[in-house]
């Protein structure tokens, strides 16, 4: 897919890199030089321009894209402008950072496609680690459901998944078991293959490192994980 990642500031240049490393097309722009330097090897195209001003940001691709994404959050008027001209010029896909409460509102009332609160997103993240352990990733789809994956508890080993109960007392979809096996590479070095079972025997035993990737409402899973 194809992205414009407008600011490349901390959070957009790691935006920006995360997006590239994983095959996708990014095209940034910056006001600055010094914060498109670092990467250019990995960029599609990069553009030193001031993104306020609506003519140099008619020039850029906004409709062979398939969003941009405004990552600026530190300069609350420049990153308002930038949102408002990319809705004068008719961009239909438009992410924007929000940094508090008047921003997002502010965002809000653009009607734009998505919201990006990266703050609050890394407390929530940091809460769910310490709340559940550091085996655990959950994507949010929305306040309610979330697709989580997790390591399973020592005191599950030997379970079926039958037992766990997951649908008839939570409410919880299991999605995929991923089990891991322990390989040597060509240098005798360990590693650990992983293969994803999306439908498991019902009289399969977990195992220590197994992990189970469930879909529902998370205070289901809170429920689940409370009743372990």
């Amino acid at each position: 897919m194809k992205y414009i990642v407008i600011g490349l500031g901390d959070y957009g240049f790691a935006l920006a890199d995360e997006l590239a490393t994983v095959g996708h097309e990014v095209i940034g722009v910056d006001n600055k030089p010094a914060h498109i330097e670092p990467l250019k090897d990995k960029l599609a195209a990069a553009f030193v321009m001031d993104a306020t001003d609506e003519q140099a940001l008619a020039a850029l691709p906004l409709r062979n894209v398939d969003a941009v994404i405004v990552a600026i959050g530190e300069n609350f008027g420049v990153s308002v402008r930038v949102t408002a001209l990319l809705k004068h010029l008719k961009v239909e896909h438009i992410f924007a950072r929000a940094n508090d409460v008047l921003h997002r509102s502010v965002m809000q009332a653009f009607n734009i496609e998505k919201i990006l609160s990266p703050e609050a997103d890394a407390a929530h993240d940091l809460v769910e680690i310490i709340e559940y352990g550091y085996d655990i990733e959950t994507f949010h789809l929305d306040k309610e459901h979330a697709v989580v994956k997790f390591s399973i508890p020592a005191k599950l080993v030997g379970y079926s998944v039958p037992q766990l109960r997951l649908s008839e007392e939570f409410g919880l979809k299991l999605i995929a078991t991923i089990r891991g096996k322990v390989q040597k590479n060509t240098l005798g070095i360990n590693y650990t293959e992983r293969n994803v079972l999306t439908e498991v025997p019902d009289d399969l035993a977990l195992e220590e490192g197994d992990q189970l990737v469930i879909f529902g409402k998370f205070a289901s899973f809170r429920r689940f994980w409370n009743a372990l």
